[in-house]
């Protein structure tokens, strides 16, 4: 079994004047973090390997969740931002068969369209709550039957859960 952890950046600042890709986080963006990267610890969801989108929003994020979660390797992947579906299903499809669990951050509609386009069936609350939105620091648990990421396809996997902070108890979901 392989299990896919996709989580959008935290709520980001718009500062005048700022290109997109160097946005960083807004303050209420690294409480939620932070919050998602305890929630990744406690629930033993340590990935193999994180792909971060080259955003300092995404690089932001993962430098808080990181320390939380412990040693795990990490990769700048310049494909993940701005990304259509097609191309974040082909990074996904690219990844090293001994990894066996993946850590995505990156960028909405991407992710969304991503979770959509994967998603069978699985948790069916998740499945409304996704539906309606994929808030900042929303994080999708998927696992695929596959042993291979090559051999991953459009709905062949189970939303095995949808956590977001507002669901945590940490305010409203952006």
């Amino acid at each position: 079994m392989l299990r896919l952890l996709l989580l959008r950046h935290a709520k980001a600042a718009w500062p005048s004047g700022v290109p997109d890709v160097d946005r960083p986080l807004a303050g209420r963006g690294r409480d939620a973090a932070v919050l998602m990267g305890a929630y990744l610890k406690e629930q033993g969801l340590k990935p193999d390997l994180a792909l971060v989108s080259p955003a300092r929003r995404t690089q932001d994020t993962w430098d808080l969740v990181q320390p939380i979660l412990g040693e795990v390797e990490a990769q700048l992947d310049g494909r993940i931002y701005e990304a259509p579906v097609a191309r974040l299903l082909k990074v996904l499809q690219e990844v090293e068969p001994g990894i066996r669990t993946l850590l995505m951050i990156g960028h909405n509609p991407g992710f969304e369209d991503l979770a959509a386009l994967l998603i069978a069936g699985g948790d069916t609350d998740g499945l409304l709550r996704l539906g309606r939105k994929y808030p900042t620091a929303g994080l999708a648990v998927i696992d695929f039957p596959q042993e291979s990421w090559a051999a991953i396809q459009r709905k062949t996997g189970r939303l095995e859960r949808f956590i977001t902070p507002k669901s945590l108890g940490n305010g409203e979901d952006d």
